[in-house]
This record gives structure tokens, sequence and C-alpha cells, in this order.
């Protein structure tokens, strides 16, 4: 391929003289586009995942701190994030240094994850996966945590956990990429990183008030269904684009992640059958999810028939492992740990299983791979368990410090009033009970005026006693406010 050379025989890096672009292919290039536009898509869809998980009264404040996470994200990633997570000058093993701060040195230059693509579009496409990452662990907020506070953990959760956690495995110097860990997407960062995070973010902010769980249930299995398509779809960028290229490699793990998803989802609907007698699109939904986690780290790594397994072997795993909060007292409630974390452990010691050579060399890159055991190579085994126990202890005892403390700075601490916890994380007093499914008023002919605060006639009783307090604060109440009793007969 021909490229544009200086005087002294180097690659050129001045735009004003040099083609920049003729050491890339531009068909690899458009493929890693697309895929970084596909993995940004993954965004919305966990806020209407999370969104149809949750009861009504607190649906949209999941979607806001969602979506508002990716906003920390880009700024946090272009200020200093990409240079600590991959920057390939920085001699540790344990994070980056700021010779990309603001996205310097990064024009031009053969990415550091892959010759195949220029570091410019390595840094944007890599910044969608800290975003996804926060985005999912953000989901501990869920129904009592305060969406402010959480911004501030999003960018120093991204900036002390994510990035070493990504150093360490794809970073030139990391000590596990130097080791010889195969974390082909993000086991440890993505996975690891969300599931474990959000555990200690649940544990630090409290379980809900149990007095208020009383017939939960999502409020919304349609958003829950779209919320998981959006992220199936998603996860083909995120997977088969970790091969950096139009290659046959990533054509192997978008397969590979269609298998394992699949299989996991069967799986996870046989399990559910069995207690429920009944077939559950949520139980689908889950299974999909956990066995794209699993086919995070090992897609582009083991073989076909190995994806089967693992997506058996996932649905198994972290269908138990929803039962993990209950047994450690730690309310996860969007099940984070149990479908990430969990997914994520499994698959990297697949990894170790299975990883020929032929399917991590098709990249055209990656030749000569030492592979696991498949090819003899034993001791990869001890080389994914040492990352994933690494991994779990960093990221849980570093996240609940940052949790720890922002909750002790004035005017940040974590968790939501029992008030507002009661009512909802959405909207103002009156909305917010009027919003709740189990507190409602019937229909009348004739519309309120604007202003008046109707108290619901069926539902909590504690929901009632806190709308006709806000009547009784709210201006001009006696003529422009409808009263009805606190408690009225059921």
């Amino acid at each position: 391929m021909s490229t544009a050379d200086d005087s002294s025989g180097n690659v050129g890096t001045d735009p004003t003289v040099h083609d920049l672009n003729a050491p890339f292919n531009a068909g690899d290039q458009a493929y890693i586009i697309v895929s970084a536009a596909m993995v940004l898509l993954m965004v919305p869809g966990i806020a209407f995942l999370y969104s149809g998980l949750a009861r009504r009264k607190s649906a949209l404040s999941l979607i806001w701190v969602t979506v508002m996470s990716f906003s920390v994200v880009v700024f946090q990633w272009y200020f200093w994030g990409y240079s600590l997570a991959l920057s390939n000058t920085a001699t540790n093993g344990f994070i980056g240094n700021l010779d990309k701060f603001g996205l310097r040195n990064t024009l031009g230059e053969p990415s550091p994850g892959s010759p195949l693509i220029p570091e410019l579009l390595y840094s944007f496409y890599q910044m969608q996966f800290c975003a996804v990452t926060a985005a999912l662990v953000i989901g501990a907020t869920a129904e009592r945590g305060r969406v402010v506070p959480a911004m501030v953990f999003t960018f120093f959760w991204a900036t002390l956990v994510y990035c070493p956690l990504a150093y360490w495995a794809w970073g030139a110097n990391g000590w596990a990429f130097k080791y010889g860990v195969l974390d082909y997407a993000g086991g440890g960062p993505v996975e690891i990183g969300s599931g474990v995070s959000a555990l200690a973010y649940s544990w630090v902010l409290g379980r809900r008030n149990e007095k208020m769980m009383l017939n939960f249930r999502p409020h919304n299995i349609s958003l829950i269904t779209l919320g998981t398509i959006l992220l199936w779809f998603g996860w083909l960028g995120f997977n088969g684009g970790s091969a950096f290229g139009a290659n046959l490699r990533a054509t192997m793990a978008c397969w590979n992640s269609c298998l394992t998803a699949m299989f996991a989802a069967m799986t996870w609907c046989l399990l559910d059958y069995r207690l429920a007698k009944k077939w559950s699109l949520v139980g689908w939904c889950s299974g999909t999810i956990s066995g794209l986690v699993a086919a995070t780290p090992a897609a582009g790594v083991i073989t076909p028939w190995a994806s089967i397994i693992l997506g058996v072997v996932a649905g198994v795993a972290c269908n138990f492992g929803t039962k993990i909060k209950f047994m450690i007292g730690i309310d996860d409630a969007i099940e984070v740990f149990s479908e990430h974390g969990i997914g994520g452990i499994v698959g990297l010691i697949f990894n170790a299983l299975s990883a020929p050579e032929y399917i991590i060399g098709p990249d055209g890159v990656n030749m000569g791979a030492a592979g696991g055991w498949l090819n003899h190579n034993y001791r990869q085994r001890y080389i994914q368990v040492a990352n994933i126990l690494a991994a779990c202890a960093y990221t849980f005892f570093m996240s609940a410090i940052i949790v720890k403390a922002i909750d002790l700075v004035p005017g940040l601490h974590l968790r939501a009033s029992s008030e507002a916890e009661l009512l909802g994380m959405d909207d103002d007093p009156a909305r917010r009970v009027r919003r709740d499914y189990l507190a409602w008023t019937p229909a009348e002919r004739d519309p309120k005026e604007d202003g008046v605060v109707v108290v619901p006639q069926h539902g909590i009783a504690g929901h009632q006693d806190l709308a006709e307090s806000a009547r009784l604060r709210a201006p001009g109440t006696g003529s422009s406010s409808e009263h009805h009793p606190p408690h009225p007969p059921q």
C-alpha cells in the first residue's frame, strides 16, 4: 500500500502535505465508524431497558440518568479518559499517562489497538465502550438514588475504575495484556467493570424501602423488549467492530454473539418455565442479554460450537446469579451484577478452554496467537482467573470508595428522601402520585380546572397522605383544590 513519506522515510503526519488516510483501508475505517454508531445506540437501549424494568413512577428518571451519563463520559473521554485508558507511551502497567490529553497526537497515527485503523477513529470507537459501561453502572440508582451525585460519580468512576481496567486489558504496557490475558471486547473493563461497580454502588446506597415493594413488577414489557433489541443490534458493532476491520474475525464474532445470545435466551426461558409454568418474555430478554455479555470477551476468540455451550452455561449461571443479591443483602435492583458481572466472568473463563489460533488470527494482525486449551496452552486458565480476581477486587473496592466519598460531600448525598422514594423519582409531588399505577381516581365527566390537586381515592394510603399534604401546602387551597378524605374506603 502506498504511503506519503517525509524526507526521513517515515510516514508523514502533516495533513497539509501528506495524505494521512493512505496507510489505512477505507473499508475498514467505514466499518468501524458504523460499528461505533451501533454501539452508541446501546445507550438508549439500556435506558429503555432500565425504564421498563422499573416502576412507572421512576421510569423517566432512569432514562435521564442513563443518557446523561453519556454526556459526562464524552467530556471525560475527550478530556483525559482516552489518554489514561489507552495511551501507548505509558511505561507502568496500571494506568496510562496524559500524552493523549485532549486527543493530542492522535490524528493520523496507527491505533494502539490495531494498525488497521487510525488512532483518531480508535479513540472514538473506544469512547462508546466507556459510555455503555457507565450507563450500565448507573442502573444501581434505580428508584432511590439522586441523579446529580450519580453524574459526579460517573466522572470519577470513569477515571479511576474504567480507565485502569481498560489499560490493564488493552494498553500496550498494561499488566494483563503483557501477561497474556485473552479479553476480546471487554469482559474485564466492560462487564466486570459494570456489574461489580453496580454492586458496590447498590451496597453503599442501601436497600429500597421494603414496605414500598408491595406488588412490584416491571411497568412496561414492551420497553424492555425494545431495549433488548437495540442492545442486540448495537452488540454486533460492539463485538464485530472489536476486530478493528471488515475481516473474517469480525464475521466470526457476530456469528458467535448470536449463537451465545440465543442459546442463553432459550436456557433462561426453560429455567423460568420450570417454576412459573409459562413462557416469560422478560426471561427471554434477560437470557439474550446474559448471552451477549458472555460473548463480549469471547466472541472473537472461541469456536462456534464453544459459543453454543457458552450460551447454555451463561444462561444457567446468570439465572441462578439473580439469587445472589438476596444471599448477600444488596439490592441490585436492575440485576446488573447477575447478568453483566457473572456473564463476563463466565466468558473470560471460556477463553482459556477454547481460543484456537484459527479463530484469533483471521483479523490479519494476530496470526500466531498462543490461544487456549485447544492450542495446548494450559496455563491460560491461571492467567484468566488471575485477571478476573484482580478486576473484581479492584472494581468493587475502588467503586465503593468513590461512592462513599461523594456521599460525604455536603449537598451530594446519594440517597433520595423517603418521601421522594415513596412518590417516585420522576416529577413534582402531585404528578408523581397520579403517575403511580397503584394510586388512581375514577374518571369524571367534566375536566378539572388548572391547579386542582386531585387526591387518589384508591391505592397506597401513604401516597394519599403525601398528596393531601401537598394540597394543603398549595397556594389558594380551599378555592382551587378539590378535597377528598385521606383514607377513603377501599
